[in-house]
């Protein structure tokens, strides 16, 4: 496979064309040209430096190196495509061997030598009683080195593993320059669809939301705010571990507790125990913050980047859950909205989902949601289950065609759910999401029965996100159900209520 470059001595630009279009699947075929389209405009508006490290990297490697190759060289050089293909890297609709080399991402050998960290180390630190430094680093992220130590904090104390984690040198200026590329990326690809006969969809509002999201990445001291949120709402869970933080944490470096686990894709046990790790996968990253949020003012705290790298199984079955720089919340109303599109589906009321989505976001093309929640409804008539994977391919459907514009935290609840769910299929296929979270919503809802009685009828917060006056019009539904799935009728009766 042959690299192609043009490089213009005049204005900087670089134009780098790598064989990257077919490596989108088949049914993705007619965008391969946008992809191309879409490189090109990211990587001319790079800086000359960076243009020539990118096109250096790519010379290095032989010339039989495949398309795969080509791209982990190319993400490993831009923090953003390399947080894109920690995302996709267990996306079933990838091809095998593009999602083994996407999973290189997740966990790399480190590039950045001690040395070169030493001096932040040292500002930041300074001397700590009883530190021991290691001698080397551990390992790399996208936009963090991690350093280990053993610390003592008393002469008779025993000796406490621990890692430093650090921002990559220049990470942060090549994080900012990229993220400020993206808003307009998003606009240039919405051009780019009409020119290639592509349907127009909401590229710049997109890109924009995760690019605002994903500046959290550098912010360490936030990293560490939300280590202590979840070990507070994990601590009743003794499957699951969250790092401890040392007491000489900063703004720039995060002093934790060392984790020795392996990715929790690794098939090292029979399959019905794999079957059980994904079930603490799922349960810990999607159901308990999910149906925990309904004693939870704050809502739901969700780790909004759970690709394998950041889940490690534990030799004694625990579940570490690290890397809390990107977190996302559902609020009470929003998990309530979600249980509301589900019961909707489930009973193919077109109403109820439409009043369920206009909860979540706001509501820009009402014909548009209408044609688009009939058509989805129709899916659940020929047998698809309602779960999660119908409700968010109706909302991505949505977000896409500019139909609703939903706030940024439901953008990056998706976004984990994507990663989640080709993780989960990696670990188990015996295990489906949608199983996990209807059981855990069942044991909530079974829970809060002996509250019901002296529960408001309308209150929710008694089980489940569901109120007894729900469960009231759930049974006197049933009978227009039955005729909706006779009649293929989704009893849509007016417009879309407007968002309170």
């Amino acid at each position: 496979m042959t690299l192609h470059s043009n490089i213009d001595q005049h204005s900087g630009t670089l134009t780098l064309l790598l064989p990257l279009t077919e490596l989108l699947p088949e049914n993705y075929a007619q965008y391969r040209p946008l992809l191309a389209d879409g490189l090109a405009f990211f990587l001319q508006r790079l800086s000359p430096l960076r243009q020539q490290a990118i096109v250096a990297a790519q010379i290095q490697l032989p010339i039989s190196a495949s398309r795969e190759q080509r791209v982990i060289s190319l993400f490993r050089l831009c923090p953003t495509l390399h947080k894109l293909g920690q995302v996709v890297a267990h996306d079933r609709r990838l091809s095998a061997d593009l999602r083994q080399r996407l999973q290189e991402l997740e966990t790399l050998a480190p590039t950045d030598s001690l040395a070169a960290l030493r001096p932040l180390l040292d500002r930041e630190v300074g001397p700590v009683a009883g530190l021991q430094l290691g001698q080397e680093t551990i390992a790399e992220g996208s936009v963090a080195v991690v350093v280990p130590f053993v610390w003592q904090q008393a002469k008779d104390a025993a000796p406490q593993r621990g890692v430093f984690k650090v921002l990559r040198p220049g990470v942060q200026e090549r994080l900012e320059e990229e993220l400020a590329i993206w808003p307009l990326l998003g606009k240039f690809l919405e051009e780019r669809c009409a020119h290639h006969g592509l349907p127009v969809l909401d590229y710049g509002n997109t890109l924009e939301t995760v690019a605002h999201l994903l500046a959290n990445e550098v912010r360490l001291d936030q990293e560490q705010e939300h280590l202590r949120q979840a070990a507070d709402f994990y601590a009743a869970s003794p499957d699951i571990l969250i790092p401890r933080l040392f007491p000489f944490c900063t703004r720039l470096v995060t002093a934790m507790e060392r984790i020795d686990g392996c990715k929790v894709t690794h098939q090292d046990l029979p399959a019905a125990e794999m079957c059980q790790r994904a079930e603490r996968v799922i349960r810990a990253l999607l159901a308990q913050p999910f149906w925990g949020s309904d004693s939870d003012e704050a809502g739901a705290l969700f780790h909004a980047d759970p690709h394998a790298g950041n889940l490690l199984a534990m030799p004694d079955g625990r579940l570490a859950i690290i890397d809390w720089a990107l977190t996302t919340r559902l609020t009470k109303a929003q998990c309530e909205a979600v249980v509301q599109l589900g019961l909707g589906a489930v009973t193919l009321n077109e109403t109820r989902v439409c009043r369920a989505i206009a909860a979540l976001g706001q509501v820009v093309d009402e014909a548009r949601v209408r044609l688009a929640v009939g058509a989805a409804l129709q899916q659940v008539r020929a047998g698809r289950f309602p779960g999660f994977d119908w409700m968010m391919s109706l909302l991505d459907s949505l977000a896409a065609s500019s139909a609703v514009r939903f706030p940024q935290e439901i953008a990056l609840f998706r976004k984990a759910l994507l990663t989640l769910s080709g993780v989960a299929a990696d670990v188990s296929e015996q295990m489906t999401m949608d199983g996990v979270l209807v059981r855990h919503g069942a044991t909530q809802f079974l829970q809060g029965l002996l509250r019901r009685p002296w529960a408001w009828a309308d209150s929710r917060a008694v089980g489940a996100h569901l109120s007894t006056a729900d469960l009231v019009g759930l049974c006197a539904d049933l009978p227009a159900t039955t005729l909706r799935f006779l009649a293929g009728d989704s009893g849509w009766s007016g417009g879309l209520p407007e968002r309170r």
